[in-house]
């Protein structure tokens, strides 16, 4: 197997993205699920926040390097064997999951930069807050990015569930391509 894409399969690289993205939406989610119930005299009060906001903008320098590493190499084409449907919608689920994903990195900066804050990074950097005038910028983007939270989880699982049903109902390489094998 290569380092990019072919025709037929998925390389490396696009596979390791793949599952680190997928673990990196479940473990922000969970994190970020367990960490909104935190009381002050929490051990995790401030770390949970600090490392929510760490991981989620490095979530989103891996999505824009996905999107040009997608825009460079494509993917392969969905195999001959499924029908027109399943094409249609795997292209649709997929544009789906980067707007939303895209949409979940903006919404927790906007959180976490209200009030004109930058947002550090690991105290490795900071990324500087855009000067918006939005009223209730906090409240309002937090709404956002819960619901969108859950819609990409959601998402998520169901996208998962299709790929075992490809793997067991249909025994199709769908599963295999993105794993690996």
């Amino acid at each position: 197997m290569s380092f990019l894409n072919s025709r037929n399969e998925y390389g490396w690289f696009s596979i390791i993205v793949h599952w680190l993205m997928a673990a990196a939406v479940f473990g922000l989610f969970f994190l970020g699920y367990f960490m909104v119930d935190l009381d002050y005299y929490s051990p995790w009060y401030n770390r949970a926040p600090h490392l929510h906001e760490g991981l989620g903008l490095l979530f989103g320098a891996l999505l824009l390097v996905r999107l040009v590493a997608r825009w460079l190499n494509p993917p392969p084409p969905p195999l001959a064997s499924l029908n027109a449907m399943e094409r249609i919608t795997a292209r649709a689920v997929h544009s789906l999951f980067y707007a939303l994903m895209l949409a979940i990195v903006v919404s927790g900066y906007l959180i976490s930069s209200a009030g004109d804050r930058a947002v550090p990074v690991f105290n490795w950097f900071s990324v500087p807050s855009l000067p918006l005038p939005l009223e209730q910028q906090e409240d309002v983007a937090g709404k956002w990015h819960r619901w969108i939270g859950w819609s990409l989880v959601i998402a998520g699982g169901l996208h998962a569930l299709a790929a075992i049903k490809h793997h067991l109902v249909d025994r199709d390489r769908t599963l295999r391509r993105i794993v690996g094998l």
